[in-house]
């Protein structure tokens, strides 16, 4: 959010038409947690590129981000789910192949933060 204070963010996007409708404990949880934990995200991130983090675009950057913090910390919220709602996020927000590079890095991800969902969710399959 360009470098913006996490205050700022919050405010712009609390004003949001439709925030109304987000659940704003876990919007709470994604914004403070992703900036919190930055590091340890791209440390979940940046072995799955292919190319450097300062070659992904800033909107890719925090969409991946909190990919890796929902498969992290947000167990209730299936990996699938995350996968999807990063896309969706990507489509509308990044530029216009980034949600396809989103969805690739995240599918690579999932199976070592996510083991034994992705395992059962394979085993359907």
């Amino acid at each position: 959010m360009g470098r913006n204070e996490p205050d700022s963010i919050d405010a712009f996007t609390r004003d949001l038409v439709g925030f109304h409708k987000a659940d704003s404990a876990h919007y709470d949880a994604l914004l403070h947690g992703c900036i919190e934990g930055a590091q340890a995200l791209d440390g979940s991130i940046v072995p799955l590129l292919d190319r450097p983090l300062a070659e992904i675009s800033p909107v890719e950057h925090a969409v991946l981000w909190i990919g890796a913090y929902e498969f992290k910390h947000c167990l209730d919220v299936p990996y699938r789910v995350v996968i999807n709602e990063c896309i969706e996020l990507a489509k509308a927000f990044g530029g216009t192949d980034g949600h396809k590079y989103v969805n690739g890095v995240l599918h690579k991800m999932a199976p070592s933060l996510r083991a034994a969902e992705v395992a059962a969710d394979n085993a359907k399959n």
